[in-house]
Parts: structure tokens; C-alpha cells; sequence
């Protein structure tokens, strides 16, 4: 059984060093800047532009020049879970060096808005955190919207853990070493995993990808960075209007998981935030209720990079430093964890 770590607020840089960076002045990092200047050379209409099919096809379409090299993992398999919808995909990863049985476990959420997205979208992370965790990684295909609006996805994430815990044995995982993490809005169904979890499974850690914490879309990096960093607050704002039915929705904290009554006794976190993210302001204001409520929290800044970095692998090293940073955060969590050698 894991050990808690000690209820630290950590404030790091790219390097890990501590100390406290003004990301809303930080300067563009080369290799996002790259990223930026290809999407200019090859402009696409606007995900709000057009259908929710139309945006699928296109960030389809987008990813293979984005991401790095699929990393040869153990064993990849795809498998189906129950959900109230019935049954969904879900694709397990067996890490290099994991074991073959009672292995810790990552239920992994990929981002897309919840609108775009698939078990394809985030081969790379999945891989690589495999790789560096010697753990599995569990990625549910749940339900998108706007054919399954607001709390279809929190639903199936729910389902996709509780299949884990029952099925552990046959998957060969140790139902006491599971953690969840998520990007975007894969980090928002983590964090909410992660709290609707609470008394039901122990979770070891939430790990947080620039995660989207606040549906109401108010925070100031939504002015700050509106335009011409990738991700746009129109754009964002199209994908909340997909998801939510109504505005009661925005305000209930499993679709704002910032606005929770209390965040006592959820998983120690690791929050990953990039500078230049309309997302970056209350990706820091949930980590700060998280250590407020006594959850150990890990926050790391990555000051100059874009939102979706992660996924850029191709050309943003930072990419795999920021899944590094994730794993050593849940190692520290998790001390059973037996050492593996990174590559």
C-alpha cells in the first residue's frame, strides 16, 4: 500500500529548480514557436467553424506531424469495459519492465475537449508513460460530445476505474497501485475521477496535464492568451458549449471540478502547467485549493510553452520532460514502485 507524501505546494521550474516564475511574461519557447509557425503555414478553419465531425477529421489529421515516435512498449491490447451506455473500448499498454502481474496502473483520459480524441490521439503519452512508469496504462475510448453531452464522459471514467479494480487480477495489475491522469480536458475527468474516487478506491496519485478546472471560462489567462498560442478561447469555448447542457452544468463542480465544496482527501497530484495556456490560471488555482485542502501537490511550470504540448513530441523536448516530471511525482507518491531505468 502506497505512503502519503508529506502535504508540500511545490513551485518548479522546466529544470526543477524551485523557484517562482511570471509565466504571463515569459517568453515563447523556440520549438512551440515552430509548432505555431507550421499551423500558420497550413491553416485550418477554426474547430468552431464548423461540425463536431469536421473538427474530429481534422485534428485526426493534424496529429501524425505532431507527434514523436511510438516508444515499443511490452504488450499493447484492446479490450472493452461496461459502462451505463454499455460496452466501450479501452486499450491497455504494458511498459517495458513492468511485471507481468500485480502491476501499478495509470487510467490515462485523454484530452480533446471532450469533442475530438480517440484511443489513436494519445499513443505517444500512453507509451511513453508505460515506458517510464513500468506500470500499464488503462485509455478508455468514453462517450464524446455533443452526441453524449455532460456527465456522459465523467460516467464511463468513473466505470473505466471500477473495471480496473474488479478485473485487476485477470489484467495483472495491483488493484491498491492505481492512479488516474488526463490532459485538458482528460485532465479535468482525472481530477474528477480522482474526487469522486474518494472512499470507494485509494488512489496513489492524479496526474494533471494542464488540466481544465473551471468551466465558467472566466480565469484572466483566457484574455491573456486568446489568440495565437494554439489553443484559442474561442475554440474553448465551442468545446464547453459542446459538452455542458445548460448552465447549471458549468456550475457543478464535476464539470468545474474548481468549484468542489471540498478537495480534502483526493490523491496526491501532479499539475503540469503551460505559461502560455489559456488554461494556465485555474490549472494554478486548483493546485493551490488541492495543497490548501491538504493534498500533497506537486505544481510544475513549463513558463514557455503552449497548451498541448505534451502531444508535440515531434517537436517539443519538453514534452518528454513534462511526462518524466509525472512519473517521478508518482514515484515519490507510490514507494513500492521497484526502480526502472529510463532511456
Amino acid at each position: 500500500m502506497a505512503t502519503a507524501m508529506p502535504p508540500l505546494f511545490w513551485r518548479t521550474g522546466p529544470d526543477g529548480a524551485a523557484g517562482m516564475t511570471d509565466i504571463a511574461q515569459a517568453a515563447l519557447d523556440p520549438e512551440a514557436a515552430k509548432v505555431l509557425d507550421l499551423a500558420r503555414q497550413a491553416p485550418a478553419p477554426p474547430f468552431e467553424t464548423g461540425s463536431a465531425l469536421a473538427a474530429r477529421i481534422a485534428y485526426n489529421a493534424a496529429r501524425a506531424g505532431l507527434q514523436g515516435d511510438r516508444e515499443p512498449v511490452a504488450t499493447v491490447q484492446d479490450r472493452r469495459f461496461p459502462t451505463p451506455d454499455g460496452e466501450r473500448p479501452m486499450r491497455l499498454y504494458r511498459g517495458v519492465g513492468a511485471p507481468d502481474r500485480a502491476a501499478p496502473a495509470l487510467l490515462y483520459l485523454h484530452g480533446g475537449g471532450w469533442v475530438v480524441g480517440d484511443l489513436d490521439s494519445h499513443d505517444e503519452i500512453c507509451r511513453r508513460l508505460a515506458n517510464r512508469a513500468g506500470c500499464v496504462v488503462a485509455c478508455p475510448d468514453y462517450r464524446l460530445a455533443p452526441e453524449h453531452k455532460f456527465p456522459a464522459a465523467v460516467e464511463d471514467c468513473q466505470a473505466a476505474l471500477a473495471h480496473l479494480v474488479a478485473t485487476a487480477g485477470d489484467l495483472g495489475i495491483d488493484a491498491d497501485r492505481i492512479a488516474v491522469g488526463g490532459d485538458s480536458a482528460g485532465g479535468n475527468l482525472a481530477a474528477v475521477t480522482a474526487l469522486l474516487a474518494r472512499g470507494k478506491v485509494k488512489l496513489t496519485a492524479q496526474l494533471l496535464i494542464y488540466p481544465n478546472t473551471d468551466a465558467a471560462q472566466t480565469a484572466d489567462s483566457y484574455r491573456r492568451f486568446a489568440e495565437g498560442y494554439g489553443l484559442t478561447a474561442s475554440t474553448m469555448a465551442w468545446f464547453r458549449d459542446h459538452y455542458v447542457r445548460d448552465a447549471a452544468d458549468i456550475a457543478d463542480w464535476r464539470a468545474s471540478p474548481l468549484k468542489a465544496p471540498d478537495l480534502s482527501g483526493a490523491a496526491p497530484a501532479f499539475v503540469a502547467i503551460a505559461g502560455l495556456d489559456i488554461l494556465a490560471d485555474e490549472g494554478e488555482a486548483y493546485a493551490r485549493r488541492l495543497a490548501e485542502s491538504g493534498v500533497p501537490v506537486t505544481l510544475q511550470r513549463w513558463p514557455g510553452q503552449i497548451h498541448g504540448f505534451v502531444s508535440m513530441g515531434r517537436h517539443i523536448s519538453a514534452s518528454g520532460a513534462a511526462i518524466d516530471a509525472a512519473v517521478a511525482m508518482w514515484r515519490r507518491a507510490d514507494p513500492a514502485f521497484v526502480p526502472v531505468q529510463a532511456d
